[in-house]
């Protein structure tokens, strides 16, 4: 589930492996970009951890955010 904290949607998705986290990463570019917004985002080995805020709004969460995070959700169901 996504949290909201300081200002930012978050949450981490666990893989199998390193290749399957990368392959997550790529699905989620793709959705992102076609969206024009891009997540913040680290990869330790199959953990990928992401944070959502709108830059151009003041770094707070908005419905720009929430529907990227519905997103990158349909992209693991």
């Amino acid at each position: 589930m996504w949290e909201e904290t300081d200002n930012k949607l978050r949450r981490t998705f666990t893989f199998a492996d390193f290749s399957e986290a990368f392959a997550f990463m790529a699905r989620v570019a793709l959705v992102a970009e076609k969206m024009g917004h891009h997540p913040e985002w680290t990869n330790v080995y199959n953990k990928v951890t992401i944070a959502l805020s709108t830059h151009d709004a003041g770094d707070v969460v908005t419905d720009k955010d929430r529907k990227l995070a519905a997103a990158i959700d349909k992209l693991v169901r």
